[in-house]
């Protein structure tokens, strides 16, 4: 069959949808991106000063880590029809979502990995007179960042799933066109659509592995002389 017929016949696999729907695959493509990128960032600008409190004060730890493991239990669907009020219909429904969801692997992933860092390491920083910001920047972060890193992963990775879960709202990246075309059963736009989102994750758990060996050189050279 033609390529040119497939959009008639309803093809799941379709070059001429993607040739002639690029713009609109390159423009969801890019905002789902934009949302993923800002709710994962945001979500360690707030996790990191959580886990650092629930480290200093242990009482704060278990009503920390119960809030936030409580908040992912929330159905996404539910979340984002709470958010509704006080954001209205906007990409910031769905950002703050994710970014609440990201809390509970980020902050779990951040005390986990400052809990790992050798005691003896932190006692010969001091004995070198690192005071506690130099000690957890110098010292503390870079040995802790095997474990940030891998909750960094697998929150980046679900979050790009998440994000199509925004369509409800209109701001789903490519998840608006896994919806329109299940509404009106187009199969080349389900199936195109699908096929990105999980391009999507496998590249940017990729990126983040490349970017964790960068910078945890010490980490490959331990695994080599383990070998």
């Amino acid at each position: 069959m033609a390529d040119g017929n497939c959009l008639i016949s309803n093809e799941w696999i379709c070059g001429e949808y993607v040739r002639t729907r690029g713009q609109e695959l390159t423009d969801a493509t890019l905002e789902h991106v934009g949302i993923t990128l800002a709710s994962v960032a945001i979500g360690l600008l707030v996790a990191f000063p959580l886990a650092l409190l629930a480290r200093r004060w242990r009482p704060v730890a278990g009503p920390v880590l119960g809030l936030t493991t409580i908040l992912y239990t929330v159905p996404s669907l539910a979340m984002f029809s709470l958010l509704l009020p006080v954001f209205g219909v906007s990409a910031a429904v769905v950002i703050t979502g994710l970014v609440l969801y990201s809390l509970t692997i980020l902050v779990r992933n951040i005390m986990a990995g400052l809990a790992s860092v050798p005691e003896e390491a932190r006692e010969a920083a001091r004995g070198m007179g690192y005071g506690p910001l130099r000690l957890l920047f110098g010292v503390e972060l870079p040995l802790a960042l095997p474990a940030l890193m891998a909750g960094l992963r697998i929150t980046t990775v679900s979050t790009v799933s998440l994000t199509t879960v925004g369509a409800i709202i209109g701001y789903g990246g490519l998840g608006n066109l896994i919806y329109e075309g299940m509404r009106s059963f187009f199969k080349a736009e389900v199936l195109t659509a699908s096929v990105l989102c999980v391009a999507l994750a496998v590249v940017a758990d990729l990126l983040l592995l490349g970017l964790q060996r960068l910078l945890t050189p010490w980490a490959r050279k331990s695994r080599k002389g383990t070998t």
